[in-house]
């Protein structure tokens, strides 16, 4: 029998950290080899998972083995996006034996098997990881834990089945937990399943927290009672009064809403992101408290040790080199990607992340005369770099990603990149000398791409939203666009962005790259001295245990 087929670490917990917490994700990033995320959401976890490892903490993950991932990001004949599925298949994941039924619609037993990352494969907590492809179920049933984030809501829904239900039927089956935190909604069947069997609700309550990722519409999901109640969402258990409670009677379930209402705390994500939610949610009642613990990353995983070796032994001579060799690294991706040739000693700009439209990554385009003026500067040139995924069905964001490729067509030192994951993330940082980000404020809750960028040597020009805020110093460890003077007018807000990017690139940004390198070098060290330990998920995975389980 699989030693995980128990509540099981390979280790000794620290006893600050005794309780024992499952934390569920829809997505977890812990290893390129391990396809099983889109974005942010998984990069957090992920690093959460590998600084609970190196804290030893008494914590386990809980998530979906995607058969077939999100997606592979491809090109179509004309370089434009391309979108592939193909089956993966891990030999590294551990059968634990554990079987459990979830009820969705009416087949009362859907069967999800449970497959464990053990901890010492990646150096992170233990992960156990549900699929419903397996022989002892239908062919619609095996379909569930195809696709990351299914468009078809049915598909959708019968996936938070899997996580939730299934995974607090896992968590029961190794022993149970302490604490359940559900990392954004996706999980909320577990809450709605614990909730039904509690014969103490209060006290079931005091075992529930929730943390809230976004104030985009598309992170909060929303479906109609009606189509839940089909599904199987309010077990037996539920009194109407508690679902007309749940649901303020509107016949609408809001996920975010009911994780508020039946969690003892949630946290935001940035000290701007709580402000943020709790005036979004803070009209429903009945919601509980909403604190900020600011998401981080992982720094042994994503800081580069020669690099930042040498950052420690203040030997600027090394530090320089490496990062020389870190871009040429990441060229030669752009020239098998691409066929260009970019110059290690040029100032390069790297807008990559998930691909959406609030996220601007066209900004730069904004004026195209004086975009081309930038990158057809020979006194003080730059390269640009763009990479990300969008929603496969997010046609909006997919024609913009195809502009950015028939734009780049005409400029050597411009390119888009494809197969934006982990491998490719770790490569982009680390050879990006800007670290370029956009987003219309205050969408971006937190954003982590920026801290890992720091921790190698790239450095932020950013909007002043998510954690930039609590890090950015303007000339000093970053580069900060100022606020615009409505937020709520995006065209306006547009121009002033856009207008306050270029004029800190053209007088401040080229000029220290080219003219003052000792200055460069200094807000180069100063970024990646200032990001940790703060930004470091050391620190964050320390205070969900500190103010989130205590």
């Amino acid at each position: 029998m699989s030693q995980y087929s128990k509540w099981f670490h390979p280790y000794k917990y620290d006893a600050k950290y005794k309780k024992k917490v499952a934390y569920f994700s829809m997505e977890f990033a812990i290893d390129q080899a391990l396809k099983i995320y889109s974005g942010g959401l998984g990069f957090l976890a992920g690093s959460h998972m590998r600084s609970a490892y190196e804290l030893k903490q008494n914590l386990v993950g809980v998530g979906i083995l995607w058969q077939y991932g999100y997606y592979d990001q491809t090109r179509n004949m004309d370089q434009s996006l391309g979108a592939v599925w193909t089956e993966k298949n891990y030999s590294f994941l551990e059968d634990t034996g554990i079987i459990v039924d979830v009820p969705i619609f009416d087949n009362g037993s859907v069967k999800a098997k449970a497959y464990a990352l053990k901890a010492d494969t990646f150096g992170s907590a233990p992960i156990y990881l549900l699929s419903t492809d397996i022989p002892e179920n239908d062919y619609l049933s095996r379909t569930i834990t195809h696709r990351l984030y299914e468009d078809n809501e049915l598909t959708r829904v019968a996936q938070s089945m899997v996580l939730g239900v299934g995974g607090y039927k896992v968590i029961e089956a190794l022993g149970g937990a302490d604490i359940y935190h559900l990392n954004e909604g996706h999980g909320l069947p577990a809450f709605t399943h614990m909730y039904a069997q509690a014969a103490d609700k209060k006290k079931l309550k005091s075992k529930c927290v929730f943390t809230t990722h976004t104030p985009e519409k598309a992170g909060n999901e929303e479906h109609s009672l009606e189509l839940l109640n089909k599904i199987g969402f309010f077990p037996t258990g539920w009194k109407q009064e508690e679902v007309d409670w749940i649901t303020d009677k509107s016949g609408k379930v809001s996920y975010t809403v009911a994780a508020l209402r039946l969690a003892k705390k949630a946290n935001a994500v940035s000290k701007i992101h709580a402000k943020v939610s709790k005036e979004m949610w803070g009209t429903f009642k009945d919601t509980c408290e909403i604190i900020p613990i600011t998401n981080s990353q992982n720094v042994s995983y994503w800081a580069d040790k020669e690099l930042n070796v040498a950052l420690e032994k203040n030997n600027d001579k090394a530090l320089m080199a490496r990062k020389k060799e870190m871009k040429s690294e990441l060229f030669k991706i752009v020239a098998d990607q691409s066929g260009k040739l970019f110059d290690p000693e040029v100032l390069t700009i790297v807008w990559a992340r998930r691909f959406a439209a609030y996220k601007r990554p066209d900004l730069l385009l904004k004026d195209f005369d004086r975009f081309r003026k930038l990158v057809t500067n020979t006194k003080r040139p730059v390269q640009i770099i763009w990479a990300g995924k969008p929603y496969p069905k997010d046609y909006g964001a997919i024609d913009i990603f195809n502009h950015l490729v028939r734009v780049s067509k005409e400029f050597a030192n411009c390119t888009v990149l494809t197969g934006y994951e982990l491998a490719l993330s770790r490569s982009l940082k680390n050879g990006s000398d800007i670290w370029l980000n956009t987003p219309r404020k205050p969408r971006e809750a937190s954003g982590t791409s920026g801290m890992t960028a720091s921790m190698n040597g790239s450095v932020n020009l950013s909007i002043q939203d998510g954690w930039i805020p609590e890090f950015g110093k303007h000339g000093v460890n970053s580069y900060l666009i100022p606020d615009g003077t409505d937020f709520n007018d995006h065209p306006k807000l547009d121009q002033e962005d856009f207008e306050g990017m270029y004029k800190i690139l053209e007088k401040e940004i080229l000029p220290t790259y080219y003219d003052k390198p000792e200055k460069w070098l200094e807000v180069m060290k100063n970024s990646m001295r200032d990001v940790v330990p703060y930004f470091s998920s050391h620190r964050m995975a320390d205070e969900y245990y500190e103010k989130l389980y205590s």
